[in-house]
């Protein structure tokens, strides 16, 4: 089975660029090749102007990796590590300096193993950075961290691509891909379905704002036919999904008090009711009937 089939992407230098899908979606395959470290069976991938096979060395000084899950020596400290790998580059700013960048400096001393996990995850990046990259890549760098360490996380990539630098980064969390990323590539199954700017793709709905409503008797949510709320001023497309119906629109407060004669026409009452701006997560629902967690580790 492939696990990436016929994907074409083109990341334009100083972007942001996010590739978003579940997991299996076929995400560290596609950035694993790009970093050279799986061979592609067939097409061409070209880095930085250059080629795998043909510049690898070249290529290798000029990029910065995160891979998804990092092992670094439990029982060096922040700053051997960050020494050891700064060795590995012909240039790239000192260590003590990339170590202040991911705000370890106050752990320089500390072995790796005592650190809590976006002390590592911060690590690992660090050990992306030191090179002085022109190309990071960030697979999965926020999973599994509590909000906190997120933030801090995002803060070191906004600081890199501020630079003119160009990052790649895989998420299945789209709320980290809508912050952070100038264009996404949702990928599932191996191919890239949508492709563009998060506010592109959140247009593509129709309508920037979702209503969310849950019925009394859930049981009877089956019945409720598209019709009986596709006539309601401002609604571009509807979908029911788990007990709940979600509305596509462009402006709630105009759609909101029509739905409310609707519900009361039908003899249906209100369980819940929220509104709330539409998400990634909404484009990928639309585009394959299923949430992007629902996969995910």
């Amino acid at each position: 089975m492939d696990a990436v089939r016929g994907l074409d992407l083109e990341i334009e230098a100083g972007e942001c660029f996010g590739l978003l899908g579940p997991n299996g979606a076929g995400k560290t395959t596609t950035i694993e090749i790009i970093e050279g470290l799986l061979e592609a069976t067939s097409g061409d991938v070209e880095v930085l102007g250059m080629k795998w096979g043909q510049q690898d060395e070249e290529i290798r000084q000029r990029i910065g990796i995160s891979l998804q899950e990092t092992k670094l020596a439990e029982k060096l400290s922040v700053l051997e590590t960050l020494t050891l790998f700064r060795s590995f580059y012909r240039n790239g700013p000192d260590p003590v300096e990339t170590m202040r960048r991911v705000s370890l400096d106050e752990k320089a001393a500390a072995w790796v193993g005592k650190l809590s996990g976006g002390q590592k995850q911060r690590l690992a990046v660090a050990c992306a950075l030191v090179g002085d990259p022109d190309l990071l890549f960030l697979d999965e760098p926020t999973t599994g961290l509590d909000p906190q360490a997120r933030r801090q996380l995002w803060d070191i990539i906004r600081g890199f691509g501020e630079q003119g630098r160009t990052v790649l980064l895989t998420t299945h969390y789209m709320d980290e891909a809508d912050k952070l990323c100038d264009r996404v590539a949702i990928v599932d199954h191996g191919k890239v379905i949508a492709l563009g700017s998060p506010r592109e793709l959140i247009a593509s709905l129709g309508g920037e704002h979702i209503i969310d409503i849950s019925i009394l008797d859930g049981a009877g949510i089956p019945q409720l036919q598209g019709n009986d709320f596709s006539a309601l001023p401002g609604v571009q497309s509807i979908r029911f999904e788990d007990g709940q119906i979600s509305l596509s629109v462009a402006e709630p407060h105009i759609t909101l008090p029509a739905l409310l004669v609707r519900l009361k026409e039908l003899k249906r009452d209100l369980a819940s009711l929220t509104t709330r701006h539409a998400s990634l997560e909404d484009v990928f629902v639309t585009l394959t009937g299923r949430h992007l967690r629902d996969n995910a580790a």
